[in-house]
């Protein structure tokens, strides 16, 4: 669900987490019906799921202990890991897993922070199913106290329970505050605040747990400044002068959208954006083809087209990537199609829009692509006024178009999980 921020254009919009976050709680309802209570009770409804599937479950004593590994090892050698961002309301990862033909390396979950003792229980939850049918977990932390709860002490609880997950065979990559460089969020537009928080937090993971990492992942910022918003940084402010990166008094997308935000080289592991086809032009709703190079083009900041002209915006991908050195992650993607609206069909416009993801050619450009994830949800959007199926698993033609389409440069989770 995407968020109004007043630019007229739409250009910038969100996908709002709200929902999203429920996946974290939800893991928990899905394991405890599955399964019953407790630990056993999960292990044994996968091994249930496994049998269905035609498999004999793996005995626990034959699988290999589980080990952490590094942060630097979290990045392949060669290609991008493939994840999800899943609707556990719909099914549970081990369904996903089923219908993709392989363990996505990347589950995406939200939680806020610091978490309460039950968002704490669901993450432990979620590390179960992410053991036994994916292989890293992508945690977004939202701050929704605004950016003054990210004190040490928050920061060194989070690092410990990290390093718990790493030892339970979980690695954790952590996007904290997200999309910070717009203006919907508590941690919006405060960017020495921001930089100190996620100082603060890289400081801890990278001392205590050393298979995790931290993630930095502005907004895409076509319609930048996204004026409007409820947190948008207001003239006058200490706020605004830093934003103001031209010195011309005001706030335009003539200004860096991404560099006042950096929290620099030593806190961040990764670099990330999430790019969505929303369609042609705003507002949203009708179902269009995604115009040629339109991925390339939005993450190099090259864009000019139907959704406006995005050519002042900075060059995210050979900035951050390859200037800074970092590997880049596509958190979330995908193409929107809504049932009920007009225009063209769901499986060209899906297809069309992940022909771009796979292509060789993608590869190619941007070697420093190490991470694409899908965002694997159906559910009602504030702009289409209705339902938009993002997904590709549901409908079994387009599962089959996407699944054998799926590049050999993308990397999966390992065929059996470790024993903790």
């Amino acid at each position: 669900m995407s968020e109004e921020t007043g630019n007229g254009n739409g250009r910038g919009k969100r996908k709002d987490s709200s929902e999203t976050r429920q996946v974290l709680v939800l893991v928990g309802v899905v394991a405890l019906i599955a399964g019953g209570i407790g630990g056993a009770g999960i292990i044994g409804s996968l091994s249930d799921k496994t049998r269905e599937q035609g498999q004999a479950p793996q005995p626990a004593a034959s699988l290999a202990a589980c080990q952490a590994v590094d942060r630097a090892d979290l990045v392949p050698d060669s290609g991008a890991l493939f994840g999800v961002n899943l609707d556990l309301h719909a099914r549970p990862l081990a369904d996903y897993a089923r219908d993709l033909g392989h363990k996505p390396a990347v589950s995406v979950s939200f939680t806020g922070f610091p978490y309460t003792a039950q968002e704490k229980i669901d993450l432990q939850r979620a590390v179960e199913q992410i053991r036994a049918n994916g292989q890293m977990m992508l945690l977004t932390l939202e701050p929704m106290g605004g950016l003054s709860a990210v004190t040490p002490e928050a920061a060194q609880a989070l690092a410990a329970d990290l390093a718990d997950f790493n030892n339970d065979g979980v690695p954790v990559l952590v996007r904290f505050a997200h999309e910070m460089n717009g203006s919907w969020y508590p941690w919006s537009q405060q960017p020495g605040r921001y930089i100190e928080a996620f100082r603060t937090l890289a400081g801890a993971v990278h001392a205590k747990a050393p298979g995790s990492a931290m993630m930095w992942a502005p907004n895409y910022a076509g319609g930048y400044p996204f004026a409007g918003g409820q947190f948008e940084a207001k003239p006058g402010t200490p706020e605004f002068a830093d934003l103001d990166t031209d010195s011309d008094g005001a706030l335009t997308m003539s200004d860096d959208s991404y560099a006042p935000y950096y929290p620099g080289d030593d806190a961040v592991d990764w670099v990330g954006m999430s790019l969505y086809h929303w369609g042609a032009k705003y507002p949203w709703g009708e179902n269009e083809l995604p115009e040629p190079n339109k991925f390339a083009e939005q993450l190099t900041g090259n864009y000019n087209g139907a959704n406006g002209d995005d050519s002042l915006l900075p060059d995210f991908y050979h900035v951050y990537g390859e200037g800074h050195g970092n590997p880049v992650a596509i958190p979330e993607t995908a193409a929107l199609f809504a049932p009920a609206a007009g225009g063209d069909a769901e499986s060209p416009i899906k297809q069309a829009w992940w022909g771009q993801l796979f292509d060789p050619a993608t590869a190619a450009q941007f070697p420093n692509l190490k991470m694409v994830n899908w965002f694997e949800w159906d559910k009602g959007e504030v702009e289409v006024k209705g339902r938009v199926d993002w997904t590709v698993t549901n409908t079994p033609a387009v599962r089959d178009a996407f699944t054998a389409a799926l590049p050999d440069w993308f990397r999966y989770g390992p065929p059996e999980p470790c024993r903790p």
